[in-house]
């Protein structure tokens, strides 16, 4: 008998086996497609050369995850590559602000009316943020706080409405490249905490920026599996698991997977039945015969660039998808170009690019002309460029992921109390009402992102678990 089972193998499930396997129990994963990797993939999506991610390829979480860090993935192939900037936003007159590894340098994007602001609000978490972090994604009662003051004075300016926040600053452009960043969890900007969600990302940026994995994100994926082989466990591909009576005996189950899939595998009926999924996205891989044409010049050497014209323009997308049930008229996007880190990912001369816009859950109409059209205000030539495109959307979304119900890449609504207590309200996240069976999907705290936190947090609770029977 097994002492553990993990049920999919992306990033999480790959964590949590990790951590188990390191601790001198038997492990094995089950994983349903051909190749490991989850949100965390890497294929030949358009023409043959141009590698893309299916899902995530800019990586702020994975370099500064405390999980990741511990394993040390650099000895199993792990390469990061960054850009000269790790994030620009463009607007109509040409100009940018920017969110570089300089204080300094993105506080003065800004202009000078909220340089101040800025680094009034990033520079007393800076100094402390490898604590900073490991506390905040290590929640809930995973470990005890080591910097308590901290984290309280981060949930004092985090916990409030980002909208709240931005009252901070005087003009526009800082409001809108924050919004943005608040944008990436597809939450509306006056919804709960969204304030720490765009803290988290400029703050990741400051301390170690915003990489891509030298090859593509299944490099995260490889050095993962590779690292659980290296420690004792196994993985097994193309093994579909309906029921808990597919999988070998073992005294624990862990699921990366949905919340709806778990309860229908291990028969939980409606125990998942209040978890709410957020809104789907509408995502383009393209492959072009140069770098993107952006008017301003910051974002052609950033890795990843979000497009929407102001914070209102930003907002009105976000309500559109999330709250009216329709696709917005100018969505905002989210794009990276991983080819300006790495050029091992397109023949020379020629790039990988994609773009994604929020859509309403399960939504099934065709986002292409909208999110070239936005595209194009910002970078004319733009459609000049594309060699090929490979389009998905929410249905295509979650057929290739099953854990992206209607196209929901947060795995759930990072939206309201759901944003830190999910899947279900519980100071225990990671259990569910059977004994042997463990969640650690992104459904669960920390929640979206490749990260591998909410797999090395239930990978606690497993362990614990474990050496009570």
């Amino acid at each position: 008998m097994l002492d553990a089972v993990v049920v999919g193998a992306g990033p999480n499930g790959l964590t949590a086996a990790v951590e188990l396997a390191r601790r001198g129990f038997s492990v094995a994963v089950f994983e349903a497609e051909s190749t490991v990797g989850g949100g965390a993939r890497t294929e030949e999506l358009t023409l043959p050369g141009f590698r893309h991610d299916p899902c995530s390829a800019a990586h702020p979480l994975g370099i500064n995850s405390p999980a990741f860090r511990g394993l040390t993935l650099e000895r199993y192939g792990l390469r990061w590559l960054h850009a000269p900037l790790p994030m620009a936003h463009p607007f109509p007159d040409g100009s940018a602000a920017v969110l570089s590894r300089s204080v300094g340098e993105t506080a003065a994007s800004f202009g000078a009316r909220d340089a101040g602001a800025y680094r009034r609000l990033v520079e007393p978490f800076l100094p402390k943020w490898d604590t900073l972090a490991r506390d905040f994604m290590s929640l809930p009662l995973t470990a005890l706080p080591r910097d308590p003051v901290t984290l309280a004075r981060f949930g004092l300016a985090g916990l409030p409405p980002s909208t709240w926040l931005m009252r901070r600053f005087r003009d526009d452009k800082a409001k809108t490249l924050f919004a943005g960043l608040v944008a990436h969890v597809m939450a509306p900007l006056d919804g709960f905490a969204t304030g720490a969600i765009g803290l988290v990302f400029a703050l990741a940026a400051h301390a170690r920026g915003w990489p891509v994995a030298r090859g593509g994100s299944q490099a995260i994926s490889d050095a993962l599996t590779a690292c659980l082989k290296d420690v004792g466990g196994s993985v097994h591909t193309d093994y579909e698991v309906k029921r808990l009576d597919d999988l070998p005996p073992a005294r624990a189950y862990v699921f990366d997977t949905s919340p709806t899939a778990l309860a229908r595998i291990a028969g939980l009926g409606n125990h998942y039945a209040g978890f709410r999924y957020g809104p789907g996205v509408f995502k383009i891989d393209y492959a072009l015969d140069g770098p993107v044409p952006w008017t301003a010049e910051a974002p052609r050497t950033a890795g990843t660039v979000q497009v929407g014209a102001s914070s209102a323009e930003i907002g009105a997308a976000l309500n559109a998808a999330s709250r009216e049930g329709r696709a917005p008229d100018a969505p905002f996007l989210i794009t990276t170009q991983p080819s300006v880190a790495d050029p091992t990912r397109a023949p020379e001369g020629k790039h990988v690019f994609w773009a994604y816009g929020h859509v309403p859950n399960g939504w099934t109409g065709d986002l292409t002309d909208a999110v070239e059209r936005q595209l194009e205000r910002f970078a004319p030539g733009f459609r000049d460029r594309v060699l090929a495109r490979a389009t998905a959307g929410p249905p295509e979304l979650a057929a290739r992921n099953a854990n992206y119900v209607g196209g929901d890449i947060a795995s759930g609504a990072a939206s309201g109390l759901q944003l830190l207590l999910r899947p279900k309200l519980s100071l225990f996240p990671y259990a569910t009402p059977h004994p042997a069976v463990f969640i650690c999907s992104s459904a669960t705290p920390p929640g979206p992102g490749v990260h591998g936190m909410s797999g090395h947090n239930a990978a606690k609770a497993v362990w614990r678990r474990l050496r009570q029977t």
